[in-house]
């Protein structure tokens, strides 16, 4: 599938904008409606916060398109094991995908691929933003091999409309507005700068996605890991230094009661395109993990407790390839999570500007 036009990006440009401005209009409405008041309901608090996380999502969505389409991406195709990462996305998404009330039926087969990590994690993270923005139902999950030529093929299968209309006569136009949001641009042109061919279909309320992945893993050994602390982030880094924003639409929490610790931690990764939040108790973690969890917990050593312990054990039980990162304001050396016994890795608060961000693309990219 060829890139798009100049005129194809000024179309996806122009949706970024609606599917930022009708959010932030509807808050801006809730915010007349409670200064000309005083008083905002459970309701209207709900719908506000709403719209603030739908421009938020847009806004990242855009971020992602812009990295895409800024032509300064360097594709590092390695060996992936696409059915581990597909799993380790789906671990991780679990929570969200229980609260949504949608079941996640898979039939995986063994598949390695020739891809790049960091991208083809993107587009995984992609298909199910769309796929779970989407169902009505639940999400099938299919990959597995064609005989000849031999390919892998990865299909998801949604019924777009509610079972209840399946039968029931429904304008096209209609029937795939949800389907043609800024979600499916980014899963697009993602698939297509990876290589891969998107092949979607609807057809009486029900939607299949398709995605082939022509480049099948050679059989050979993967090489041994570096030694060196120092080495391995290094090495990182510039195997990752050609993309721009190589981390865009990862999502990095960082847990600290100090607010200037979190400002120096926001500002050591701000240039990454990462999805940052800030918390200031374990107690406000607990409530973000349960809406959904992020890549990489930043936490400062001073708020180590039992339940934060609990968290963490909770969190890498439904998604093990959750990076966690301890932050200590005194000295300390930096340690990957490879080199500690709990899986936790270190860093020192005067090290956050010039190591955090080699440290993150590291435990981000270790996942399988």
């Amino acid at each position: 599938m060829p890139e798009p036009t100049p005129v194809q990006w000024a179309d996806i440009v122009q949706q970024l904008g609606a599917e930022i401005a009708g959010p932030l209009s509807a808050a801006l409405e809730q915010i007349q409606n409670l200064a000309t008041t005083g008083q905002i309901d459970r309701r209207g608090l709900r719908l506000l916060r709403r719209s603030v996380d739908d421009a938020r999502t847009a806004g990242m969505l855009g971020q992602q398109l812009a990295r895409l389409a800024s032509g300064r991406l360097r594709l590092n195709r390695e060996r992936q094991h696409l059915t581990q990462m597909l799993r380790s996305v789906l671990a991780q998404r679990s929570r969200e995908t229980q609260a949504r009330g949608v079941q996640v039926r898979q039939s995986l087969k063994p598949v390695e691929i020739w891809a790049d990590g960091a991208l083809l994690f993107s587009l995984l993270n992609a298909l199910m933003d769309w796929a779970l923005a989407n169902t009505h139902s639940s999400v099938d999950l299919r990959l597995d091999l064609t005989p000849w030529p031999v390919k892998a093929r990865l299909s998801c299968r949604f019924a777009h409309r509610s079972l209840d209309l399946l039968t029931d006569e429904v304008d096209p136009g209609d029937d795939t507005a949800g389907l043609d949001s800024l979600a499916w641009r980014l899963l697009e042109q993602t698939a297509i700068t990876l290589g891969v061919l998107p092949l979607r279909e609807q057809e009486a309320g029900i939607t299949m996605l398709t995605l082939e992945f022509n480049q099948l893993a050679p059989d050979e050994e993967a090489p041994a890991p570096l030694d060196s602390t120092h080495a391995r982030l290094e090495a990182e880094a510039e195997r990752m230094g050609g993309n721009s924003r190589p981390l865009a639409g990862c999502q990095l929490l960082i847990l600290s009661a100090n607010r200037e610790l979190r400002a120096e931690a926001q500002n050591a990764v701000r240039h990454m395109g990462l999805l940052v939040d800030a918390v200031g108790n374990v107690a406000e973690a607990e409530q973000f993990c349960d809406e959904g969890l992020p890549h990489a917990l930043l936490f400062d050593a001073a708020q180590m407790s039992e339940p934060l312990m609990q968290l963490i054990s909770g969190i890498s039980r439904d998604a093990p390839d959750v990076a966690f990162i301890e932050m200590f304001d005194g000295e300390h050396r930096t340690q990957l999570s490879t080199a500690t016994s709990d899986g936790i890795a270190r860093i020192s608060r005067r090290h956050l500007p010039d190591a955090l961000p080699s440290l993150l693309m590291f435990e981000l990219a270790r996942r399988p």
